[in-house]
């Protein structure tokens, strides 16, 4: 780096002639060489080298903790990627033993009263595993795959429907090739049907899902039925797990609007798409 020779000098004393020609293996000067070599050494440097030796170093300075403070920034945003992917990864695998459950213990009720159905519905649940532990692994999956899984969760539990549930679906038959966070509806879904259907009372369960543009709405309405009057927003994991995804996957792309009802319990998800 370049120095004003006096600031160099302060750091390190010079060398006189005499050392200067013995320590490169030269012969040693006349005496008017040397008076010479003596003379350029102290040459007086102007306040302009100064300038420019304290302008070289701020902009050293300047890039240096200017390409520092990027690195951290680039080490910082992968942390924060990770962490992202690893909070995502473990709400996904709160879901599915959660849905599991509840799906197996619905096939076992079929299987105790040896409904012909129990054989049918293992062969839906497959599907619906199969789905699981396949597509979702990835981030986005199609929406026409995600509708075909909330559709056969809804065949698989339309099985223990008796006349005393009146069941409205609507679903679209084209996406248009969308992409969507796996898993988001089924917990309204399963909440419909866990709390919305009874042998003895009459209820009603709504289950409707429309696209526009880039946009996918989710509503599910049901009636609560006696002995199901907890809050359904804290029943376990399933919604407060869906809010926690969307804040994560659609910040500001979504609205979640929930109404609960002594007997009616609405729920209304929209979400952008891109």
């Amino acid at each position: 780096m370049f120095a004003p020779k006096p600031l160099a000098n302060a750091i390190a004393e010079p060398e006189d002639a005499a050392t200067f020609f013995k320590t490169r293996n030269l012969p040693q000067p006349s005496p008017e060489a040397e008076k010479r070599f003596n003379k350029r050494r102290n040459i007086t440097h102007y306040p302009s080298s100064y300038f420019a030796f304290v302008l070289v170093f701020a902009v050293g300075l300047a890039v240096t903790s200017i390409q520092e403070w990027l690195k951290s920034e680039d080490t910082k945003k992968e942390m924060e990627h990770e962490k992202l992917n690893t909070e995502l990864s473990l709400l996904k695998s709160q879901i599915n033993p959660h849905f599991f459950f509840n799906t197996l213990n619905n096939i076992y009720s079929l299987a105790i009263i040896k409904s012909d159905e129990t054989a049918s519905s293992i062969l839906k649940l497959s599907a619906i595993m199969r789905y699981v532990l396949t597509e979702t692994e990835q981030k986005y999956v199609p929406l026409a795959n995600e509708i075909e899984f909330i559709q056969n969760y809804i065949n698989l539990q339309s099985v223990r429907l008796t006349d005393k549930v009146k069941l409205n679906v609507e679903i679209p038959d084209n996406t248009d090739g969308k992409q969507i966070a796996p898993l988001l509806f089924i917990p309204f879904v399963e909440n419909a049907f866990k709390y919305g259907v009874s042998t003895v009372e009459t209820s009603e369960i709504i289950i409707r899902i429309t696209t526009t543009g880039n946009t996918v709405d989710l509503f599910t309405q049901n009636s609560i039925v006696k002995g199901a009057k907890q809050s359904t927003v804290n029943t376990g994991i399933g919604i407060a797990n869906v809010k926690r995804r969307l804040e994560l996957l659609y910040p500001g792309k979504y609205s979640l609007t929930i109404d609960e009802k002594p007997n009616q319990y609405t729920a209304n998800l929209e979400i952008k798409l891109a």
